[in-house]
């Protein structure tokens, strides 16, 4: 007889720390969801305190609109793999970079059609043809964290996500 596949760890078992980043990693960030929340970087601990599971979280900014869906999309996997004890805690400081964001989140987000964030304050490339004849149209884009640009060569409007 087979046994059907597990979601979670065995009743009384908790998961290793790894497991659970791997569970996190699947999550996707509800503005954009061509990456994940690790890839954002936006998790910053992941703890076993006695038979508490806890995760630490930073938001991209202080006032994130997307942070209670977050929360609720970490609580929901989570219990989905059978984790029953649960604690988020938000750290504000050190505040979140865009250089916490991983180089896989990076190239994701230009596949997606988003310009990743560059030091230099601006796209290095249009995220559709690779032209560098891009300009800005506007310094907000359809979230607080990116910004309006367009490709002079296709003509394509692309969200440049801020350097922050």
């Amino acid at each position: 007889m087979r046994r059907p596949a597990s979601r979670g760890p065995a009743r009384g078992e908790k998961p290793s720390v790894e497991t659970v980043w791997a569970w996190l990693s699947a999550i996707p960030d509800p503005e954009i969801p061509a990456i994940s929340l690790t890839d954002l970087g936006i998790i910053r601990d992941v703890a076993w305190h006695g038979d508490t599971l806890v995760v630490t979280i930073t938001p991209t900014y202080s006032g994130c609109p997307a942070t209670s869906i977050i929360n609720l999309d970490i609580e929901t996997a989570l219990h989905g793999h059978g984790i029953e004890k649960l604690e988020l805690k938000r750290q504000l400081s050190p505040p979140w970079t865009t250089e916490w964001m991983s180089d896989t989140g990076r190239a994701k987000l230009e596949a997606y059609g988003i310009a990743p964030p560059r030091p230099a304050g601006g796209p290095q490339h249009c995220p559709h043809c690779q032209s560098k004849a891009v300009e800005r149209i506007s310094q907000f884009g359809s979230t607080p964290c990116k910004a309006q640009w367009r490709c002079l060569d296709c003509l394509e409007p692309f969200d440049y996500f801020k350097c922050i």
